[in-house]
């Protein structure tokens, strides 16, 4: 099998770890199934030949691609104009890909659907995700029940669908919890990767980082406790069963 690259955007190396073991662990993958790059350390080169993975993962970080540039910090705003540079070369050659939560935003930022704060009202923690009719059928959702929980934690969210992309998932609170571009080009606002221990470790380390009131920090630790999201992460297997080629 051609390994899957795995693209991480937290600057943080004990969020980043623990995101990285979580995808793996919900993907069923190996370390030897995978490419990681971690793009607060790493300059993704020119040549950077996309044929050679199966697919590309990315994940969540504490960047928003609606913040003022001025307002970026300068690590995150240099990981962020490396994904984004890479999103062309992704969605034109249709390669196999899923942005989790913060890469909701930068597929969405590339292809000029709206980004904001509009939605940072849902709180951090358990939410339940909804399949729309049009999701009847795809086969990242396959083997998983109408309606599932997850868990979210972002300070922005897509305000309306990508010209041309699929809503797949919706939520109460922030309607736009998945969709698909194409055939191969998929996002969500919930991180399948992550369960409630994940979440634990999160809030601790971004507790400064605007996602919620840093008094908050012990009571949304004890919401996380325990919250049974297996289902979600059912996509990121499904993404790897589907997409995984020699």
């Amino acid at each position: 099998m051609k390994p899957f690259l795995i693209l991480q955007l937290r600057p943080e190396a004990e969020a980043s770890d623990e995101e990285y073991n979580a995808i793996l662990r919900r993907a069923g993958l190996e370390a030897g199934d995978v490419t990681r790059i971690r793009l607060d350390q790493t300059v993704l080169p020119d040549t950077l030949d996309l044929d050679r993975y199966s697919g590309v993962i990315v994940g969540g970080g504490p960047g928003c691609v609606s913040d003022p540039p001025e307002e970026k910090d300068p690590v995150e705003a240099r990981i962020e104009a490396q994904i984004l540079g890479l999103m062309p070369r992704i969605v034109a050659g249709n390669v196999p890909f899923l942005g989790c939560c913060y890469g909701i935003g930068i597929l969405g930022r590339h292809l000029g659907a709206p980004v904001s704060k509009a939605h940072h009202g849902e709180p951090v923690g358990p939410i339940t995700c909804t399949r729309r009719p049009e999701g009847a059928a795809d086969p990242l959702l396959e083997g998983l029940p109408d309606s599932f929980t997850a868990l979210v934690g972002h300070k922005e969210a897509l305000d309306s669908l990508p010209e041309g992309a699929t809503h797949l998932l919706e939520g109460a609170q922030c309607p736009i919890q998945m969709l698909r571009y194409g055939d191969r080009v998929y996002a969500t606002q919930f991180h399948p990767e992550a369960d409630g221990e994940s979440f634990a470790l999160r809030i601790r380390v971004y507790r400064e980082k605007g996602y919620f009131p840093p008094e908050e920090a012990a009571a949304l630790t004890s919401r996380v406790n325990g919250v049974d999201t297996a289902l979600s992460g059912r996509i990121l297997a499904n993404f790897v069963r589907h997409f995984a080629r020699d």
